[in-house]
Parts: structure tokens; C-alpha cells; sequence
């Protein structure tokens, strides 16, 4: 019975923030293993495709469900998309401009930033993402966005309102940096990790039970909390722990590997 397992990158796969920007042999081995079996792998992020290392794009992997589920593609091919309405991109920018908040749109296969946007460019740069194959010269009413982030210079009462406001909006979700409240990221409230491996468990013809993820991080739960084994990270918040089946080693220990290996394979094996 063919399997489908779903990875977060951030945290779990690697941990760029921490320099540690590249599979470890022993994950790579158990990721190869899962495709000998005839299982398909997934990357399951937040991040659009443009965000993604080369590395993960090209190890083989037979899909991504990107920016939270609002993109699925499976052998290169997008059998899910749902961008955000049009004219809350446009109220949403039109405030960017007004109150000099820098901010980045998050398409498919391309993101958009303007070349004057140092800020935000800096910060992927540190997350060691090529910001060189970004767009810079675009007009947002022709575009297709899933997703947005956001940055500023310092936590401005007036922007942590505008924050709180994107928040609380009936059609938008998420996430804003909690300890320099000056970074943020939002997409639709229709779609999450979880939405978005059901989109692919329908299209391979998967049960759910048949189903298994790991992740670390808020984003995660969704997707935890959806497929048939979730497993955390041990490195992953404590939440997303007590809802995992298991919890694995942390990132820094090869936990996926450790996953794969005594949940996975050897629950198939015996």
C-alpha cells in the first residue's frame, strides 16, 4: 500500500536560522528509502516555491503544498491553487505604501519585490534564500497572490494595529514575529498544510490512514492534526507535541530520519 509523507523544511528538514542549510546524509538516506518503496514525499511549507534551496527543489520529491496549502503541484504539475481576492491585495498594499511598511507578494512560481525593499531583502538574504530570482518590476493588480509578508524598521503602535486588523479579518490568517513584533506573514483562512495534503491525498487516490507528517512549528498543526501519523519535531513547540502521535528527535539529531526509519519503514516491514 503506497504511503504519503508531508515535510515542513524549517526546523525539521534543516534549520537555515541556525546555519544548518543542507539535508544531513542520514535524512537524505531515509528520504531515498521512502521513494525505493514507492511512497511519495512531499515538502509541505509556508514558503512559495521561489523560497525554496535548490537542493530540496531537485532532490525528487513528488510535490509541494506551498504557502500554507494555497498551492498544491505533484510531478510539476498545480492540481490546487486559491489566491486571495484580488481587492484585499489591493486595500492591503495601498496601506504598505501609506504607512512605509515593506512587503513582499507571494505568487506561483514567482514571488514580487520592489529593488527598493532592502529591508526585507536583507532578511531573506539571512535565511539564505537567492533573492536574485525575485521580480522586481511588477504591477500587483496583475498578479495572482497567495500569500504576503510584511516588514518594518520597529514595532510601531500604528502598524501593530494595522497587524491586529489583518488578523482579525474574516478571510485572513497569520503570523506575526513574537519577539520583534515588526515582522509579519498573512494568507487566506480557506487553506492550511492540512487543506492542502487533502488536495493531494484525493488526486494520488490515498486514504488517510496511508498518511504521515512532520513538522515543528505553528504552521504545522493542520497538517499534524490531518494526516493519519503526525509527528513532531523535538525540537517543535509544545503544542504541536501533544497533538503529535509521536515525537521525534529534534532536527539537530536527524529526527526525520529517526521517523521514517522506526514509524514508517519498519511498521511496513513487520
Amino acid at each position: 500500500m503506497k504511503k504519503a509523507i508531508f515535510f515542513d523544511i524549517d526546523g525539521t528538514l534543516i534549520d537555515a536560522s541556525k546555519g544548518m542549510i543542507h539535508l544531513s546524509d542520514r535524512v537524505r538516506k531515509a528520504l531515498q528509502a521512502l521513494k525505493n518503496a514507492g511512497d511519495y514525499i512531499f515538502i509541505a511549507s509556508g514558503r512559495p516555491l521561489d523560497f525554496l534551496d535548490p537542493e530540496l527543489v531537485n532532490f525528487g520529491f513528488n510535490g509541494f503544498v506551498l504557502m500554507n496549502g494555497a498551492v498544491v503541484v505533484i510531478e510539476d504539475k498545480v492540481i490546487f491553487s486559491e489566491a486571495i481576492d484580488k481587492s484585499i491585495i489591493k486595500d492591503i498594499v495601498s496601506t504598505c505604501e501609506r504607512m512605509k511598511i515593506e512587503y513582499i507578494l507571494q505568487s506561483h512560481p514567482k514571488v514580487y519585490l520592489k529593488t527598493n525593499f532592502k529591508r526585507m531583502e536583507n532578511f531573506y538574504i539571512s535565511f539564505k534564500i537567492d533573492v536574485n530570482k525575485f521580480e522586481r518590476e511588477f504591477n500587483p493588480d496583475d498578479l495572482q497572490v497567495y500569500k504576503m509578508e510584511f516588514q518594518t524598521a520597529d514595532a510601531r503602535t500604528d502598524v501593530a494595529s494595522i497587524y491586529k486588523k489583518w488578523l482579525n479579518s474574516p478571510e485572513l490568517t497569520g503570523i506575526v514575529d513574537p519577539f520583534h513584533r515588526n515582522n509579519m506573514e498573512i494568507y487566506s483562512r480557506k487553506n492550511s498544510k492540512g487543506s492542502g495534503i487533502l488536495h493531494a491525498l484525493k488526486y494520488l487516490g490515498i486514504a488517510v490512514k496511508n498518511s504521515y507528517a512532520f513538522g515543528d512549528g505553528f504552521n504545522d498543526l493542520e497538517m499534524i492534526q490531518t494526516v493519519g501519523c503526525g509527528m513532531a519535531m523535538g525540537n517543535g513547540n509544545s503544542k504541536l507535541k501533544r497533538l503529535a502521535k509521536h515525537v521525534v528527535p529534534s532536527v539537530y539529531e536527524d529526527g526525520v530520519a529517526y521517523g521514517i526509519e522506526h514509524y514508517i519503514l519498519k511498521a511496513a516491514i513487520e
